[in-house]
């Protein structure tokens, strides 16, 4: 079988839609117009208006609450039937400010409540997110058959993580041939259920087995996208060749071996937004790096509590699981404190890592500050005024953060792993460490404080950084050519 990314630039027939004429829609459970809990919401806000241009791009989400009263009443445009235990649904349109069409689906008893996507205010997991998302993945594969009364059917669907991967699914078992995109962002979080709900999510039996929704005895919406859809991409290169080995693969590294022999799995990386140069605000002929850095150190100093200090400042912005490594950190925060260095800290997650973040600025007041919870503001501050950001992930899709630390001339610190190993240059951009120990970390900081100090090395270091590209244009282009070779 030839490859399939060899085959993108082979001739491709006379039946190929032009690109501005094909039409995809876009599923995912987040968007940062409306609401998100990471990367996910950022990249479903920023990669469909990178698409618009090359091709007919239209979002589909949950009608949360957050999305009702950002938009008051939805105008209807159609109808979904319901399947098992599913219940039928409206079909709401709304057009953001700057043009980006989104169905919202229309659904108050599984949708319009407090707290977030998956989760009550208290962080604990809805008891019917099956339900929840298997109407979510029934209403895109509706739509892609034409049903719905939409007066608008896609050429491709573009399903993100488990929330969505169960429409590759319902498509099959209906012997639909509308192609499906699934794209990894984690393959850590696999949408896993009871067996028992298949007669509830309208999921034949014959699916529950290696060749279809199962894993591991659950019943499994993100095995069920793995298995159906007809290309699977990650999030980076790294990321894609690392879900293929035991290490990463979660279980899933068989399957995905086999996806990627045949040549359907690919790595993408994500991007992110022109507003991430700061360049982008201020006149570009002006425009003095050393300067700005210093305003906004300045500022995160002050906001955080912190004493004036001429040591570096290190940033940690965000998730506090075991994921991000906060374990290595934290006994990594004792050496920066007593090198000169200070550290700020936001964000929210496992209660124990919380509560370790608070007293570690209890017992280095004025060194250390820690804000509990994320305001999107605020971190973006700590990009600008920091000199370093901490991100000793244990495994990174792709992350964010490296990228708007880098664009913000701050220099990132990571595990040489995933997404990290391919926006960071080592000791250009960044600085990498291999095993994710504490001792890795150590080594990098101590580089961090010996570069700070050497002073036109430092320097050079930032301007390398914030030169750094990561727009959408060049993975918008791979998108809507995998989007061509699927049909």
């Amino acid at each position: 079988m030839v490859p399939f990314e060899q085959c993108l630039s082979s001739n491709t027939g006379s039946n190929i839609i032009s690109a501005p004429d094909r039409r995809v829609l876009f599923v995912t459970s987040e968007i940062s117009d409306y609401v998100q809990t990471g990367g996910l919401g950022e990249v479903s806000a920023a990669l469909p208006r990178a698409l618009r241009g090359l091709c007919d791009v239209r979002v589909l989400i949950p009608g949360y609450r957050q999305v009702l009263e950002k938009h008051g009443p939805i105008p209807v445009v159609g109808r979904l039937e319901g399947l098992g235990e599913i219940p039928s649904c409206h079909l709401g349109r709304v057009t953001t400010p700057d043009g980006l069409d989104v169905y919202v689906l229309l659904c108050a008893e599984l949708y319009d409540r407090p707290g977030g996507p998956y989760s009550d205010a208290d962080g604990v997991d809805w008891p019917d997110n099956d339900i929840r998302f298997a109407r979510l993945s029934l209403a895109a594969a509706d739509i892609a058959m034409g049903r719905g009364e939409t007066n608008w059917t896609p050429h491709n669907l573009h399903l993100n993580d488990w929330p969505s991967a169960l429409a590759s699914g319902y498509l099959a078992w209906r012997g639909s041939n509308v192609p499906t995109l699934l794209t990894i962002h984690n393959l850590a979080y696999q949408g896993a259920f009871d067996p028992q709900r298949l007669n509830a999510l309208g999921i034949p039996g014959s699916a529950f087995s290696i060749n279809g929704v199962e894993f591991y005895g659950k019943l499994s919406f993100l095995k069920a996208g793995v298995y159906y859809s007809s290309h699977l991409t990650s999030v980076s290169s790294t990321y894609a060749r690392e879900i293929t080995s035991a290490e990463f693969g979660c279980g899933m590294h068989g399957l995905l071996t086999e996806r990627s022999r045949e040549g359907r799995l690919s790595g993408i990386l994500n991007g992110i937004d022109e507003t991430w140069d700061p360049r982008h605000s201020d006149e570009a002929a002006a425009f003095d790096a050393a300067r700005w850095k210093d305003r906004h150190a300045d500022y995160v100093r002050g906001a955080f509590g912190l004493a004036l200090s001429r040591g570096p400042l290190f940033a940690i912005v965000s998730r506090l699981v075991h994921q991000k490594s906060v374990d290595l950190a934290l006994e990594v925060a004792e050496s920066i404190v007593q090198q000169g260095g200070q550290l700020v800290v936001t964000g929210k997650g496992e209660p124990h890592f919380e509560d370790h973040m608070r007293d570690l600025a209890r017992r280095y007041r004025g060194f250390v500050g820690v804000r509990i919870g994320f305001d999107g503001q605020e971190a973006r501050t700590m990009f600008a005024g920091s000199d370093f950001l901490l991100m000793p992930s244990r495994f990174e899709p792709c992350g964010l953060s490296q990228m708007y630390a880098q664009k913000f001339g701050s220099l990132p610190i990571a595990h040489k792993t995933g997404g990290l190993a391919d926006t960071i240059e080592d000791g250009r951009t960044g600085f990498l460490f291999g095993a994710p120990t504490a001792g890795g970390l150590k080594s990098a900081v101590r580089r961090a404080f010996d570069t700070f100090g050497s002073g036109h090395r430092f320097s050079e270091m930032r301007r390398a950084a914030m030169s750094m590209s990561f727009d959408w244009k060049e993975s918008a282009s791979r998108y809507t050519e995998l989007y061509a070779r699927a049909s």
